[in-house]
This record gives C-alpha cells, sequence and structure tokens, in this order.
C-alpha cells in the first residue's frame, strides 16, 4: 500500500499515539532521514503498526508488553530500548516490567536478563529525566 493509504495514515497516527510526537519526528530526522530506511519506515507503519497494533482483541498496554518479552527473549537491544518506552507510555511501571524481566530469567537465562536490566535501567533513567512519565 503507498504512503497515503487509510492503512499507512492509520499507522502513522498509532506510532504517534505509541512513541509521542517528540520521538517521531526525532527519528525521522535521524535513522528514517536516511532513503533506504524511509523505504522500511513506510512498510512498518503501514505493516506493523497500521495492521498488527490497529487489530481488535489486545489492547496497546498488553501489545507493548508482548513487544518487551519479545525483544528481551531474542536479545533485540535497540528494539527494546524503543518498546520499554512504549511500555511506559502505555501504563506499565518500571517494578512491572523489571519484574517482568525477573521473571523470564528462569525461562530465557540470567545473562541476557542481565544485559536487558541493563538496557532498562537506561531507559527508565532517560524516561524520568523527560517527564515523560
Amino acid at each position: 500500500m503507498p504512503v497515503g493509504s487509510e492503512l499507512h495514515k492509520k499507522g502513522a497516527e498509532m506510532r504517534r499515539k505509541l512513541m509521542g510526537d517528540a520521538a517521531v519526528e526525532a527519528a525521522s530526522k535521524g535513522v528514517y532521514s536516511d532513503p533506504v530506511m524511509q523505504k522500511f519506515i513506510e512498510v512498518a507503519t503501514e505493516t506493523v503498526f497500521g495492521a498488527l497494533w490497529t487489530r481488535p482483541g489486545l489492547d496497546l498496554k498488553t501489545r507493548a508488553l508482548l513487544c518487551v518479552v519479545s525483544d528481551t527473549c531474542m536479545g533485540r537491544e535497540p528494539e527494546l530500548e524503543l518498546h520499554l518506552r512504549m511500555a511506559l507510555r502505555q501504563g506499565w511501571t518500571e517494578d512491572e516490567l523489571i519484574e517482568v524481566m525477573l521473571h523470564l530469567s528462569g525461562y530465557i537465562g540470567v545473562p541476557i536478563i542481565r544485559e536487558s536490566m541493563q538496557v532498562a535501567s537506561r531507559i527508565f533513567k532517560e524516561f524520568r529525566a523527560a517527564g515523560e512519565s
């Protein structure tokens, strides 16, 4: 679907809702200013934000937590940073997110949880400092 399609518009609105205007603008001026990455975000806006995040059946808070769990399990630190911010914006507390990670340690291992919690610690500090809570 081309930029400007209904699905793309719906996805762009959802992306701003999840990430906030400042984060979307910063990404547009940063990583997504590159022509190759512009193509990526166009597709992700339609398929991920427009089609998946807007589906019925799960609320946004639950979807945000699923992303945190997935990123943690796969050791995807850049995505974990993004999704931790989304989860905080959707109402998860730092304590709840830490508890989720601690619980996962029994299933995916302590070393990857240690790394994920280091990411979380940094993101939580940045989130508080930006006054986004």
